[in-house]
């Protein structure tokens, strides 16, 4: 089975533009979520990690780009200029995350056939492929909240059959009234800054941002970190509440060790999905109790980029590779009192530890599950 290496990644931010400087801005523990009074996407004030200036503007051919095309564009402009992998190459692909896309167009723009194909995920991954000269079609991955991790995970499978050498994921989510108001009528939004795993945890933020990873199999980029496996579930249990069990999640996590040839004692960190929401928390907590990994450490990225929905699993695994480079395990902004049934590890202060074998979990509306894991070579 070919091993596919993580070549180059890119996140932009409220915290930042580029990897870098979004991982220099976690070390200091700063969030990028503010309270904003906007009456564009909210008749009251919210808590956000909203994009606030244009810094990030990628111009396209046609000036024809949306926001979300726009920041879709320019995270995969830097990840290209910052690698050798080329959009012509026949060997080369691009997948594109997102959760909600243009949606926001139905807010501003009169309905009609124009406009059902403007919103269209494809449209949108085809103007950015064209934008760069990628040769292949497109790839469109939209499954709620884990589309981000299940890019990646798409990735790793069309390079291991031998469909594409090199594959450029990216994703990215902005925030409207549509979006907000849905989550607003959930009641699954915070009136304050979100609590990840505490047990005063009251629900999300929400959150803007854009992520890019290329994957390559090609021998010059062996001694990278790599996907070492992964996995997904449903929980098949409610469209919009999780399993209350943890049992799904804790399947997509056995087959995720299985593929990687890993135990859960060879597991140096989890990096959750960790909305802040009652029982997302809580069904994540069980999971890792499933499978017995209590003693692992686990943090949740939340508290700094809000949920960035279909970016959400590319940027925090960016982050968790970041990490994996550095030897260093973020805390968990926001934690203060443990809150959830199982005694898991939740890291409240920044460690440093050797970090060689890391999992990052998604799980999103509809039940869905998503699993990777990133694992050193053995020349990193």
């Amino acid at each position: 089975m070919k091993d596919v290496f993580v070549v180059a990644d890119n996140i932009l931010s409220p915290l930042g533009n580029t990897t870098a400087e979004n991982f220099t801005q976690l070390k200091k523990n700063i969030s990028g979520i503010k309270l904003h009074d906007n009456a564009t996407i909210s008749e009251t004030p919210f808590y956000a990690a909203l994009l606030e200036n244009n810094e990030w503007y990628t111009k396209d051919d046609n000036n024809n780009f949306t926001k979300f095309e726009q920041l879709l564009a320019a995270s995969i402009e830097n990840v290209l200029q910052n690698c050798s992998v080329d959009a012509r190459d026949k060997d080369t692909l691009l997948i594109v995350s997102s959760t909600k896309g243009n949606i926001g167009l139905l807010e501003t723009e009169v309905k009609s056939a124009e406009l059902k194909e403007r919103i269209a995920l494809y449209t949108s991954a085809k103007l950015v492929a064209d934008h760069f000269h990628f040769i292949n079609r497109p790839v469109v991955v939209s499954n709620a909240c884990i589309s981000g991790l299940l890019g990646i995970l798409t990735g790793m499978r069309l390079i291991r059959s031998g469909q594409y050498k090199n594959v450029v994921v990216a994703g990215a989510d902005v925030v409207s009234k549509f979006i907000l108001s849905g989550f607003q009528s959930f009641q699954a939004t915070s009136p304050q800054q979100c609590k990840p795993f505490d047990k005063d945890r009251d629900g999300i933020n929400l959150g803007e941002g854009a992520a890019t990873i290329v994957l390559s199999s090609e021998a010059r980029y062996a001694g990278a970190i790599k996907v070492a496996g992964g996995g997904t579930s449903n929980d098949a249990n409610h469209i919009s509440g999780p399993s209350r069990t943890g049992e799904e999640l804790y399947g997509a996590i056995k087959n995720t060790l299985k593929e990687a040839g890993l135990s859960p004692s060879e597991i140096d960190l989890i990096s959750a999905h960790g909305t802040a929401t009652i029982y997302n928390d809580e069904m994540e907590a069980k999971a890792i109790s499933l499978a017995g990994m209590l003693s692992v450490p686990v943090n949740s990225l939340k508290g700094y980029f809000g949920h960035t929905l279909g970016a959400a699993g590319l940027i925090e695994s960016i982050v968790t590779l970041q990490s994996m480079r550095e030897n260093i395990i973020l805390p968990t902004l926001g934690f203060q009192h443990h809150g959830v049934s199982e005694p898991i590890n939740v890291c409240s202060n920044l460690q440093v530890s050797d970090l060689n074998n890391c999992l990052k979990t998604a799980s999103g509306f509809g039940g869905c599950n998503g699993t990777v894991l990133f694992s050193k070579t053995s020349t990193n």
